[in-house]
């Protein structure tokens, strides 16, 4: 029978009790049984892994061979020599001049290097010290001796053992078949890379995310053709893809929505195990066998669909290549700001780290299951427990790293208002210095000299004009961090302006236009320099903000402000020229401003921070952040002020 009506999650079990239910369903019907074997060209089994144990057949080297360029003696015709006593040899009597790789000549077990060895008249030569027994020479066997395990069962090929299984004699080696995955993209309002896309389009990008995972896993991905959201369409495709592949993976669709099928998909096709764990994001994961085989339903956000992938079809594919399964580097550090969860379900938290004062700290990133540059951002990871209702500022975590420490350790934090020159210098900085990372985090201007205040960046980007002096930032500094040395670095001047759509269709003019009914705005967050620029316009105006339609909507970069005017959720919002320039909309400037960098005292010194400042200062980046709009850079790595 075909179940098409709207579903509610079967269950919703904490991940250790979903992980232990759907693996031993899975070894009982025998899934994850390591895969059969092929054999392959040595040559072409990097990375694969071993079914079976190899031997030697035979002995590296398999004669005696001279190590080194001299001349092959018997060791006892040198007995005796010395400088008040050379020894005479004579060439085809008792010795012959060997190369490196040479067998010895019969009767011959030892070599006398070259540099030892002086010539005489009448083919002989004159040795002043003695040899022993198998000096400089490679007797059969020393690498690889016949019979000899090269490497085991279940071992990773790597370039070093390719090269001894060779040596051993072998042209080819028994691996383990990849385990194939078949990958289904559904939903209707999928449309292919590069089509012209409407409202409603979704590009289809996570199939490439999910085969890439499976392939940096050892296995073999099969990605098929997307379907809409058609029950028989998607059972049609799921009966194929099982046929092809080992492993199946349907995405999206696994979630309780009208047109989610993949729960019933699998129900009428096999055994659904589970449906919906207590997980963050990630929570509508479907976790199900069809003949045998395991079949799971990838939520569609890709933030989602990513952890899916590390939690559940990881493990299957290292147990379907007899490997255990790899866990992930871990450091203790402290979160930099206060993180609010849900009882009785455990979140994945994304984190930027750095290194500072000698600790590690980590700063929380977008919490959205549909932000995939919150996990191409991140450095790891961290677990609030189902128990805990978040963790507190300062509090020690447990960070699952999606780097190598050694990248951390090189990584510079930069925390404070977001300027898309910052994402420039990142890249310099990566093009001329690839061991640097410049890591950014967008929280405002007030957000980053806080960071500071705690110890949790070593860089800030603010642009704060005081409205009392008119100066840009240091006043802040002084009030703020008054017992620290901050040195401040102009980034650039750029233009704030009201961002509206091409052809301005409002006759947007100035900031006092906020006020009228037919106007609907998008502002920054508190504590952002242009949330405070506009305060102070307002207030300048006698306009109270409560009369500004759209006031209390928030974005955290310039970039969100220009995509929602673009994309018609507001019909003004204040910005950067840049990014009006990016989303092709109109600018109205409003007032130029100065962009800083604050840094601290013990990090401006620091051969990485002067690194930067050398990008920062090269006419390359200047000229790359004019070709934005809106920058001036003549001040551009210039020292503004000091403490």
């Amino acid at each position: 029978m075909l179940l098409q009506e709207r579903e509610i999650y079967l269950d919703n079990p904490p991940l250790g009790e979903a992980l232990g239910k759907y693996f031993k369903e899975l070894e009982e019907a025998g899934a994850l049984k390591p895969t059969g074997a092929e054999v392959v060209d040595v040559r072409e089994a990097l990375g694969r892994i071993t079914s079976e144990p190899v031997f030697a057949r035979i002995s590296s080297p398999h004669y005696n061979a001279a190590a080194m360029d001299g001349i092959a003696v018997s060791a006892k015709d040198t007995f005796g020599a010395s400088e008040k006593n050379p020894v005479r040899l004579k060439e085809g009597v008792n010795f012959w001049p060997v190369d490196t790789g040479d067998p010895l000549p019969p009767g011959c077990d030892a070599v006398i290097m070259i540099e030892e060895v002086h010539p005489l008249e009448g083919g002989e030569v004159e040795i002043v010290s003695p040899c022993a027994p198998w000096d400089n020479v490679r007797s059969i066997g020393e690498d690889v001796a016949a019979t000899e395990l090269i490497v085991p069962e279940n071992h990773r090929l790597r370039p070093q053992d390719l090269s001894a299984v060779i040596a051993a004699g072998h042209e080819t080696v028994k691996v383990r078949k990849k385990p194939k995955v078949a990958v289904i993209p559904t939903g209707s309002e999928l449309v292919d890379p590069g089509t012209p896309l409407k409202p409603g389009d979704i590009i289809e990008s996570n199939s490439a995310m999910l085969a890439g995972l499976v392939e940096e896993w050892g296995g073999k991905a099969i990605v098929m053709e997307k379907v809409k959201d058609d029950f028989k369409l998607i059972m049609q495709r799921v009966q194929k893809a099982v046929e092809l592949a080992d492993v199946v993976l349907i995405n999206a669709g696994s979630s309780a929505g009208t047109e989610d099928y993949t729960s019933n998909c699998i129900k009428a096709l096999g055994k659904l195990s589970v449906h919906g764990v207590a997980i963050r994001p990630g929570k509508p994961v479907v976790l199900g066998l069809i003949e045998g085989k395991p079949v799971i339903g990838i939520p569609g956000y890709p933030v989602s669909a990513y952890l899916a992938m590390e939690l559940f079809v990881k493990p299957v594919l290292y147990k379907m290549q007899g490997l255990p399964v790899p866990g992930r580097e871990k450091i203790k550090a402290r979160l930099s700001r206060r993180v609010v969860s849900s009882i009785g379900t455990l979140e994945f938290l994304r984190v930027k780290v750095g290194r500072l004062g000698g600790e590690y700290v980590a700063s929380p990133l977008s919490r959205g299951a549909g932000v995939i540059m919150s996990v191409v951002r991140a450095d790891g990871m961290v677990r609030i427990p189902e128990t805990k209702e978040g963790i507190e500022a300062g509090e020690y975590v447990e960070v699952e790293l999606l780097k190598s420490q050694e990248e951390i350790e090189n990584s510079v934090l930069i925390i404070g208002s977001h300027d898309v020159s910052i994402d420039i210098l990142a890249n310099e900085i990566k093009r001329f210095y690839p061991e640097i990372t410049l890591s950014s985090a967008h929280v405002g201007s007030m957000g980053g000299i806080m960071a500071l205040m705690r110890g949790e960046a070593h860089l800030a980007g603010i642009h704060l004009l005081d409205p009392d002096t008119g100066e840009y930032n240091v006043s802040y500094i002084k009030k703020y961090l008054p017992n620290r040395r901050i040195f401040l670095v102009n980034l650039a001047y750029r233009q704030q302006g009201l961002m509206v759509k091409k052809g301005n269709p409002k006759g947007v003019k100035g900031i006092e236009d906020l006020m009228r009914e037919d106007i609907t705005f998008i502002n920054r967050q508190k504590g952002a320099g242009t949330r405070i620029l506009l305060d102070l316009k307002l207030k300048e105006l006698g306009i109270d903000p409560v009369q500004i339609k759209g006031y209390g909507k928030e974005e955290y970069t310039h970039l969100a402000v220009a995509a929602t005017v673009a994309g018609g959720g507001a019909d003004v919002g204040l910005g950067i020229m840049a990014a009006a320039k990016a989303f092709d909309l109109d600018f109205i400037p409003v007032a130029p401003e100065r962009y800083d960098i604050a840094i601290p005292e013990e990090f401006y010194h620091t051969d990485l921070m002067q690194k930067i400042l050398e990008i920062m200062r090269s006419d390359e980046f200047k000229k790359k952040i004019e070709s934005l709009g809106g920058y001036d850079t003549s001040m551009t790595g210039e020292l503004i002020g000091g403490d």
